[in-house]
């Protein structure tokens, strides 16, 4: 994929599209190690969770995570870049052999992947212009709200604000960009969209009110117990690490999270 964007020049839209049509063929944990290669679904366009650098490099604490567990196992990450509502389709269709993507655990989202534990913590809000009046879900009837499409941001305000003009984008950057572009109003937003909006628009936005709290964790598919062991005895040792800390402070650059250790209607762990 790395080589594609690089020679090809291309988009992310199409390079998503190429990695959607890539043969699938879910790998086992033997399967990787004697191919020499774990492959992992990521953002391409959510920094610092996840994005791609001009030379095609996989960046961010997601990408930091995956080089660290693929060393971990002396394997070599590939990457495959994936819109926000390509992720779990395209791990259940086996293009991938996990997702280390920003992906929210959600007692939803359990019923159709795996859980790790989680590795990090993405606080969630509506994000508006500071001349905007919108102090909680309420004030959002009839304002146009960007959301990414199947994200929680989307879950979250088409439940708590029934009366808001929800409006769907394919991922973060579009979100962002139609916040800039007067496309909405307001947008839900992770707790670092306000960095990208003060680097567009210094001074324009700001945080109106919290909506949620979202905990990530790296999915597999249900049921296979040789990743998920890896992944949490991996993120055992790994979380609280020096590295671990310095990829932290590098891509996210808030302070470092407790993390639960449970989440109602989530199972961190394959059943025996």
């Amino acid at each position: 994929m790395k080589t594609l964007t690089r020679t090809l020049g291309l988009g992310l839209a199409a390079v998503a599209m190429i990695a959607a049509a890539l043969p699938a063929g879910a790998m086992t944990l033997d399967e990787a190690k004697a191919a020499g290669k774990v492959r992992i679904g990521i953002q391409a366009d959510n920094c610092p969770w996840g994005c791609l650098s001009t030379t095609g490099e996989a960046q961010g604490f997601d990408a930091a995570v995956g080089r660290a567990f693929a060393k971990s196992l002396g394997l070599e990450a590939e990457f495959v870049p994936l819109a926000v509502a390509n992720r779990i389709p395209a791990l259940t269709a086996n293009r991938v052999d996990m997702l280390i993507a920003s992906v929210g655990i959600t007692a939803e989202r359990a019923k159709s992947v795996q859980f790790s534990h989680p590795y990090a913590a993405n606080t969630l809000y509506v994000t508006a212009a500071k001349s905007a009046k919108l102090p909680d879900a309420a004030s959002l009837a009839g304002v146009s709200v960007g959301v990414p499409r199947s994200a929680p941001m989307d879950t979250i305000l088409t439940k708590e604000a029934p009366k808001a003009d929800i409006r769907r984008f394919d991922d973060d950057a579009a979100n962002i960009q139609a916040l800039l572009s007067g496309q909405v109003q307001a947008v839900g937003s992770n707790q670092f969209y306000i960095q990208r909006l003060e680097k567009a628009s210094p001074g324009t936005y700001e945080n109106k009110f919290p909506i949620g709290q979202l905990y990530q964790g790296v999915a597999t598919r249900q049921g296979e117990r040789d990743w998920n062991a890896a992944l949490n005895d991996f993120l055992k040792s790994y979380i609280g690490s020096e590295g671990y800390k310095a990829s932290y402070a590098e891509w996210l650059q808030v302070p470092v999270t407790d993390l639960p250790a449970t989440i109602d209607g989530v199972s961190f762990t394959v059943s025996q």
